[in-house]
This record gives structure tokens, sequence and C-alpha cells, in this order.
């Protein structure tokens, strides 16, 4: 080509303001991979094509670079700060370095943008947004002409909002197409649909989702949906666009895997071809007659028809008529299918209805299951809880929804429907703080209680001087991660990405709801939920020495051989101390409470009320004697007067740390006379016996409160009877001077009896102190960190408990056959573990598997709520846990008596373990599986106990109703032959595992590193496996439908909320270690940081 060098010359020396981009870059020229010579820097302008290379800003320009049959190299690591012009006519490439990464990318933008290619681009986008202007002007010019009054008032539009069920999908529709256009004749198509949103508001094109990509066809009928939460900004005059494109290459489409600006249009090379678009306005959806729209897709320019796409509104609760013979069933083409609907009630997000009825209803005709459900839906609400009722509560857990509709084909030739939901919980930082705090108050009472212990000889002194101070150290540490935990704000979940800050360590990892609501022809509504979240482990703290497992075994075993300078306590005893403590902190209150309830009862001469009161102390008084009847009191006590200066003993004896000795020391023949005793003697001779008569003392003076009353009550009994009828004044006389006497007799005893019960609690406290004393010393500072440590993985497993329950229980407040299994029984809990035993993944299941054990020792409590606040409360210390789960009142009334009356609920966590990655085929090879096989050998124990408990306790009519009932036993024996098997990679036992589990109404949890990529494997991998063995998903249709969960559901979504894009973490070198079905498809993996 020819140019004029003047015209050249006079364009690079004009002002700064007329170049698109100017700035230094290092520049060179590239032949392969080798520069042929050093870059040097130049001053380089960008006017339109032309790139102008100065060697300095006033210099003349020594090189212009035509932007023309070329295309860019970007270097995408995160510290690359160059680029590589390539050019179509072979000569060598041109290497520009920038200053520093934002530099280099605004470089590659515009250089990208400066040829004629991106120049057409710009011009395509303007085409499409002038035709979206052009369908607003007619309303625009409208406005025009009304009067200046009315213009006014509609200064700030008014938007008709769309009228939907409480908490349900504002808008819901399916896709199809026919007749598209290809770009060559002998191409098959293979299409998706994007669908982006225009705010009636501010005209801004927001991307929303996509369908899945459809093969081999130009009439697609897409399985995924589109569908906009309770939440979403959503009316009549909102416009959706809908974007048909071909995908060449489905592991070069990058767009679909990464993140955009909503306004920016993929490039044309990124593995995808652009086919046509059309627009509609969601009004015209919702008020057609047909409730459906037949639009026609143009081409950019608005001129060329390239095929039609068929809009079909979803409405809750109405089926559609006809069957599927029609259907084409070649595996190798485009089968079609139309929508069915999904009936829902009233209650809304996070309620199942006519699940217990599904027997009766797959008889039915579909006018009579319509008129069923209804009146099913009806009584519900009328001696049930209504939507309205029910959402405060969620609302207060669940956070964030995302929403997915599919439609598959049953074998039968009908049509079902699926709704794929995903939640984040506002328990992942409600319950750690909760838990965190209570570890800050119940350390606080142990550091004041080793400080109360009294005068110690030298040596233990020292010891507890330094124990204190590493409890302080600690504590503080427990005071800054909650004071960080209440700065937090924004999302209610902690990423992948963040599990190993320090600062989050007690939140669990992406923890989420994760629910399928299936809705089939025979009216079988039901829920399936699956709480995803990162196995509980203390990633921050590392696992180069393993998990709690190991740790906790050495650490016992070293405990062990520490004898010579502290006593040793087994774990039980030291438990027991803490129990004892824990029963000390708890019943004092509450019997010196009832015992000043007594005196104003007898200040009152209230008969009644004095019986009642005195009940109430006998009550608490008879456990507070109880907690105290362990050997362990007695030798503690003996080792502590050991442990004072001087100390002399009565007849030789050694500290003993377990109950050797029994009998009941409440009930002596010779009891000793009541007085108050000092305190433990420091320089006398120490009467190991002295524990005995003072413990008894509080027994005895309860006796002599008793007696008091019955005498007191005999006597006003008899007074009654000889009086008869007396002047009312000289009665009135008399009661008031009965009542003194009451009182006065009274009143001695009970000074005595929290005399001996304080005289008790001091030395009670001290001698349980001492052996929490020797628990620490003999392990620090490893015993602190193993506290720790244990908090934290407890922390983390213990609010995806929480969560889990109170959905369960939200989900089956009607089903009265679990109602009962929950106070009869308890409530099972399964966790699917997805980790290897290989590496740091070892401790990481070391650690799920003590902090998933740890949670036997949780209880819950349901209340009725009394503010509007419905975040569980947690109570109790380490070892025992209640949570006590807040219902709103309309709701609470719907729950048996015995769980209104308070009752305790326990847990049976169980853990099944099978790694399927890389690691694990190392593991298998070359390291050991033992850990996994204990595990699970270990909880199919404790699952074997459950199910016994329940076949005792519960009739058999319990069981849900599936319809194809296995029986319970074989699931069970089946489940162990395969744990003894010691099969690789047996997923076939978290198969098992959770097919008992959702038979024995259980709550299900799967885990892996992160919730994040092998979990989106089995938890789409079980949905598919349900639809099929329980809805009879059609078998040529199993595989589509695996991939369209993988590539459009909820758990793609659940990656980009974790690390920005749309890939799961895995190479093909990975995959190809996975079994079969927990592959992902191609293109939806890649390398990413997980």
């Amino acid at each position: 080509m020819r140019f004029n060098a003047k015209d050249l010359a006079s364009l690079a020396r004009r002002p700064s303001g007329c170049f698109d981009k100017e700035g230094k870059l290092k520049i060179c020229r590239v032949v392969g991979d080798e520069k042929l010579i050093e870059p040097r820097e130049r001053w380089c302008r960008l006017k339109g094509n032309l790139l102008f290379l100065m060697k300095n800003k006033s210099s003349e320009a020594s090189e212009v670079v035509i932007l023309e049959r070329c295309w860019i190299v970007e270097f995408r690591s995160k510290t690359a700060v160059s680029i590589v012009l390539k050019f179509q006519s072979g000569e060598p490439d041109l290497y520009l370095e920038a200053a520093s990464k934002p530099d280099c990318e605004s470089w590659a933008v515009a250089l990208g943008e400066a040829n004629s290619e991106g120049l057409q681009n710009k011009i395509q986008q303007l085409r499409r947004l002038i035709m979206e202007i052009k369908e607003e002007r007619s309303s625009d010019e409208a406005q025009q002409f009304l009067p200046s009054s009315q213009v006014d008032n509609l200064g700030e539009p008014q938007f008709t909002s769309i009228q939907r069920i409480a908490n349900e999908p504002k808008l819901e529709f399916s896709l199809a197409c026919k007749d598209l256009v290809a770009a060559t004749r002998d191409r098959k198509l293979n299409t998706f649909i994007q669908v982006s949103v225009v705010h009636p508001a501010e005209h801004i094109l927001t991307r929303y989702s996509s369908t899945e990509i459809v093969e081999g066809t130009r009439d697609p009928l897409f399985l995924t949906g589109v569908t906009f939460p309770p939440e979403y900004p959503i009316y009549e005059e909102t416009k959706i666009k809908l974007t048909v494109y071909d995908v060449k290459d489905k592991s070069q489409d990058t767009v679909r895997t990464s993140v955009l600006p909503d306004h920016k249009e993929p490039r044309a090379d990124v593995g995808r071809s652009f086919l046509g678009c059309t627009t509609f306005r969601v009004g015209d959806l919702v008020k057609s007659k047909e409730q459906q729209l037949t639009l026609t897709l143009r081409t950019s320019d608005g001129g060329k028809t390239v095929g039609t796409i068929e809009v079909n509104l979803v409405k809750m609760g109405e089926l559609e008529d006809g069957e599927t013979d029609h259907i084409t069933s070649d595996a190798q083409d485009q089968k079609f299918l139309c929508f069915l609907p999904l009936k829902s009630c009233s209650r809304g997000f996070l309620c199942a209805t006519c699940a217990h009825n599904t027997e009766n209803l797959g008889r039915m005709t579909d006018r009579q299951a319509k008129e069923e459900c209804a009146l099913v839906r009806e009584c519900t609400a009328t001696e049930g809880i209504s939507g309205k009722d029910n959402l405060p509560s969620l609302n207060a857990v669940l956070k964030n929804p995302i929403c997915k509709l599919y439609r598959f084909p049953t074998s039968d030739n009908k049509w079902m429907r699926i709704r794929e939901q995903m939640a984040e919980t506002t328990l992942s930082f409600h319950v750690p703080k909760e838990l965190i705090n209570l570890h800050i108050k119940e350390d606080m009472r142990r550091n004041q209680e080793l400080k109360d212990l009294g005068e110690l000889a030298p040596h233990w002194d020292n010891m507890r001087k330094s124990v204190i101070a590493h409890c302080d150290q600690m504590l503080s540490m427990y005071q800054d991660t909650l004071a960080e935990l209440g700065k937090h704000t924004g999302s209610s979940f902690k990423s992948s990405c963040s599990k190993g800050e320090k600062t989050l360590e007690f939140i669990p990892i992406n923890l989420h709801l994760q629910r399928m609501h299936v809705h089939s022809p025979r009216l079988k509504d039901a829920l399936y939920d699956v709480i995803t979240v990162g196995a509980p482990a203390a990633h921050f703290q590392g696992f180069k020495n393993g998990g709690l497992r190991k740790l906790l075994s050495k650490f016992e075993a070293e405990r062990r051989n520490t004898g010579y300078q502290c006593i040793y306590y087994s774990p039980e005893n030291t438990a027991k101390a803490k129990e004892v403590l824990s029963n000390i902190n708890h019943l004092q209150p509450l019997i010196s409470s009832h015992a000043d309830l007594l005196l104003n009862s007898a200040s009152q001469h209230s008969p009644d009320s004095l019986k009642n009161s005195l009940k109430m102390l006998s009550e608490k008084t008879e456990l507070f004697v109880h907690a105290f009847k362990d050997q362990l009191v007695r030798s503690a006590l003996l080792a502590l007067y050991t442990a004072r200066p001087g100390c002399v003993l009565k007849k030789p004896a050694v500290p003993r740390n377990s109950a050797e000795e029994g009998g009941d020391l409440q009930h002596q023949d010779h009891p000793s006379q009541l007085k108050r005793q000092d305190s433990i003697p420091h320089h006398s001779e120490y009467d190991e016996e002295e524990w005995d008569r003072v413990w008894a003392n509080v027994g005895k003076s309860l006796n002599c409160v008793i007696a008091m009353v019955d005498r007191l009550l005999e006597k006003e009994n008899i007074n009654n009877i000889e009086d008869g009828e007396n002047d009312p004044s000289a009665a009135d006389c008399k009661v008031l001077h009965t009542g003194g006497d009451w009182y006065e007799q009274l009143y001695p005893l009970v000074i005595t009896l929290k005399d001996c019960m304080g005289e008790v609690v001091t030395r009670a406290k001290q001698s349980m102190a001492f052996v929490l004393l020797q628990e620490l010393a003999c392990g620090l500072p490893q015993c602190l960190m193993l506290t720790l440590r244990r908090d934290i993985v407890f922390s983390q497993a213990l609010a995806g408990l929480v969560c889990g329950f109170i959905i369960k229980l939200h989900t089956s407040l009607h089903d009265q056959g679990f109602l009962q299994q929950l106070h009869t029984v308890g409530l099972l809990v399964q966790y699917e573990g997805l980790l290897s035993t290989y590496s740091e993944e070892a401790g990481m299941l070391e650690d799920m598997a003590v902090g998933i054990s740890d949670l036997q020792k949780v209880m819950f409590k349901v209340i009725e709520a009394k503010s509007e606040d419905f975040l569980p409360v947690i109570t109790g210390r380490r070892e025992h846990y209640v949570i006590e789960v807040q219902l709103p009142a309309k709701m609470f009334e719907l729950l048996p008596q015995e769980i209104k009356e308070g009752k305790l609920l326990r847990m049976y966590p169980v853990l099944f373990n099978v790694g399927i990655n890389e690691q694990q085929t190392l593991a298998e090879r070359f390291g050991d599986t033992t850990l996994q096989e204990n595990i699970n050998q270990e909880n199919l124990e404790l699952l074997k106990e459950y199910y016994k408990l329940f076949t005792e306790k519960m009739p058999p009519d319990c069981l849900p109703h599936f319809q194809e009932q296995n029986d319970l036993k074989g699931l069970l024996e089946n489940l162990h032959q395969n744990i003894q098997a010691k099969k690789r990679k047996n997923v076939e036992i978290m198969w098992l595992a959770a097919t008992i589990c959702r038979k024995l109404n259980g709550v299900r949890f799967t885990c892996c590193k992160s919730a994040k990529d092998r979990t989106s494997m089995s938890v789409t991998l079980e949905q598919c496996s349900i639809l099929r063995d329980e809805h009879q998903l059609h078998k040529d249709f199993f595989i589509r439908a695996l991939d369209c969960m993988r590539r459009e559901g909820c758990r793609i979504e659940n990656v980009l909320k974790n690390v920005k894009c749309r890939k799961y973490a895995f190479n093909m070198i990975q995959l190809m270690a996975f079994p079969k079905y927990y592959r992902p498809p191609e293109g939806t993996y890649g390398k990413a940081d997980t």
C-alpha cells in the first residue's frame, strides 16, 4: 500500500488529545519464541488503525504499524504485562511490554478494537441498540402529547408488578426454536439461548442466564427453563432479549465460563457465532391468551429472518394436556417435549405439598387430581400455616436463593418438571459467633476457678501460673476472632478461596442448601434436600502432622507419660469434672431461688404455694446431691490437699482418679451433727471421710426442711378443724400470727441448707478445678492448641447441622410420623465425604471425622418465638450444647406435646467417605486407605444402632412411601458387604448410605474439600438418580439431564460465587481417575482457583 509520508508525520505530531491512546511501551520484533533484539522503550500513539512508534514524545515517528489482518495474543498469568501482535502476512510478530498489568490490559483492549473488524463489531452493537430504542420511541412520543400536569406525574415511572404467590418465582418460562438457518447448508447447529433483561427504568441490558447447548438440530427444544426469583425487580414493562448462538467448539466457548461486563458483547472468535436475536415485553407474555409467544429471530441489522423462538409461560398448578407419543426416540436426533408446569402450594419456598398422598393421587384423572390438590392445599392452609406465616422464620435463615428450571420426559411418555434451588444461610456466621461467645464465657469461668484454688505448694503454684498465662493468651485470641467476625458485612457464606483465612477459620466453607422439587403427572410433589458444605477442618492450622483423629490419639499417649509432673486423669474423668462444674453453676442459683420462694410462701401463709415451692426445691436439691455422688470428687479433694503446702495425712493415701469405691453416702445410719464446716485444712490432719459428711449434710438439711413443712401443714389442718367458726377479726389475727410462725420456723433451716450447699460448692469447685489443672498442665501448649482446633472444626460442623435441622423441621411440620420419630428416637444425620486419604486431605478427613462425632453431644430444643428474631439460640458448654430453635406461634402449635414441653431431641451423626479423585488413586496404589475403611466401619455400626432403635420404638408405617419400597434391612446388609469388600473407589457405599438416610427421614450432607467441584458432581448425580429411580426419568435422557444440571444448574452458579468463573477446577488428567458418572460435561472444566 502507498502512504503519504508527510501526512503520516503530521498526524503523528498532533496534540495528545487527538489520539485514542498513547504511552510508553517496550517493543521488539519476535520470530517464533525468540526476540530478535532486546525490547526498547518507545512512545506509542494509537489513532484509528495506525500505531505510531516514536523514540520519545517529542520526536518524529520512526515506524507506523497498520493494525489490519492481525490478532492479539494475551498472556493470562496474573503477573504478565506483555502482549504479542501476530500478522497474517507472516512478518515477524510485534512484542509489546507495558509497565503494569492494568496498563497492559488497556492496551490490549484498545489495539483489539482498532482494526476494521472491531469497527464492524461496534457498528453491529449500535444497530442492536438502535432497534431497541426504536421500540421504546412510540411510548416516549405518546408521552410528549400529554398535558404538562400528567407529564409531571410521570416523572417517576410507575411499573406494573407481576402478581405471584408469596415467595414463589415471579416469572418462569420455557424456550424452543424452530427452523434455524445455518451459515452453511451442511452444518449441524449446536445452539443455546442467552437470556438478557432490559430494565425499564434504566434501559440497561443485563445478562441473566443461558440454556444448555442442544446439538445437531435446527429445531432445538431446551430442557433448561428461565426463572426469576421473588425478589428480582421484574415488571410487565420489562423487556427480555433472547439471543441465539451457534457453538462451534464447546471446549473453546470461553464466554460461557467466564464473567464479562453486562454491556459487553462476546467476540466472534471465542467458539461461538451469532445467529439471531429477538425481544419481547414481559406483559405481552403474561397477558397473551395462549400463554405463549412465537417470536421471529432476526440478524443484527434487523433484515434477515433466521428462525423463530417459542416462549411458553409456566403457571403454577396447571397441567398441560397431551402425551409424548410423537417424540422422536432416535438417540441421534433431538427429542421434542412439551412443558409440564409445577403444582406448588401457598406455603412457599420451603414446603412440600401432597407428599403423603401420592399413591391415591397417582390413580386420579388430571381434573380430579387438580381438584384434590386444591382441596389439600386449602385444608392445609386452614389447619396449619400459610406462606405468609412461614416466611419470617425462613427468611431469617436462608438468603440469596438461586433457582433453575428443567423439564424431562418419563419412561411412560409423560412429562415432569424439576425446580432446582440453592440458597446460602445466615447461620454460617451466626452459629460460630454464638459458639465463640460461649467459649469465651466458659474459659473465663475456668480461669477464675483456677485462681480461686487458694494457696498451693511451689511446684503446683508455678504450674498454675503457667496454665493461667497460656489460657489468658488463648482467651485473647477467641476475643479477637469474635471482634473480627462482628465487623464482617456482605455475603453470608465463606467462599472456597477464603478457607485459609485466620479470621474466618470458625466459619463453614461454602455452606448452602441444595434442593430439588419434583412434580410429575401423578402429582407426586417431592422435595429432596442436601446440605452442601466444605469438610469441617482447620485449614489455617494446616495438616503437616495430620488431623484431629491422629493428633488426639498421639496427645493422649504422651500425656500418660507425664505422671512425674502432675496427676494423670483419664479423658472420661476430665469430662466428668467439667460436667460437675456445669451442674454446680446451673443448680446452685436454682436451689437458692426456690428456697427464697419457699420462705416467701411461708410469710404469705399459702399452703398450696408452700407445697409447690417445696416440691421444686426438693427436685433440684436431689439433682444437686446426685451430681457429687462420684468417687472422682473424693479423690480430687485428697489430691488437692496433698498439693497444699505442709499437708499431713491422717493415714497414708495416694490420690485416686477413678471410682474404686461404691455405696450411697446419702443413706448413712449415723449422720453427723449439722454444722457449717471450715474450708479445706492446710496444715492439719486431713480426714478423708470429712467430704462424705459435708456432702450428706445437704440431704439431711433438706429432710429437716421437708419435715418442718409437713408439721406446719399438719398443724394448720388441725387448727382449721378445731376452730370451726370464729370471730372474723380474731381469725385474721391468728392468720398473721401463724404466718409469722411459719417463716420464723423455716428460716433457720433454709439458711442451714444454703450454708451446707455453699460449703459443698466451694469444695467441689476447687477439687474439679484441680482436675482441670492437671489436664491442662500435662499437655501445655498442645492441649490448648488441640482444644482450639477442635473448637474450629466443631463450629463448622455445628453450623451445617443447625441449618439442616431447621430446614428438615420446616419441611416436615405436617408429617406426624416424622415428628414422633424426632422426639422418640432422634434425627439421623448422614454425611457423605469425598475426600481422599492422601496427603493433606487425609488430615482434613481426620478433622472431619472428629468434628462430626462431636455432634453427638448436641441436643435440640424447639421453643415458641417471643419476638421477630427467629435465629436459634445456643446454650451449654463444651461436651454438651443445647440449640434452641424458635418457631412462630402458629407453627409451634403443630408440634407434638412432648416437643412443645421442651423435650431434648437427640442427633445421630454418621459419616461415610469414599475418595474419588486422582489423589485417592495414589493412596490406593502406593499409600494407605485404612483411615477411610475404619471410619466407614465405625459409622456402619452407629447406623445399625440407630436402625435397631428405630425398629424398636417406631411403627413400620412411619417410613417414607417411595414408588419402590426396598427393605431397609437388605440395604444395610448390602452396605455392610460393600464396606467389607474394600473395592477401589466404591461409590456404591455412598449411594446406599444416602438411600438409607432418606428412607429413615434423615438429613443429608455432601462434603468435599470446598463443596464446589466434587460435591457438585455428587449432588447432581444424586438428583438425576432420584429422578430415574423414583420418578421414572426416561433412560435415554439420564446423561443429558446430568449434563444440563452440571452445565446450567445451581452448582455451576455455586462455582461462580466462589471463584468468579464458571469452570469446575478439574483437568483432563484428573478426570481420567474419576468414576465415570462423576465427570463434568465438556467445556465446563479447566484451570481455576479452588
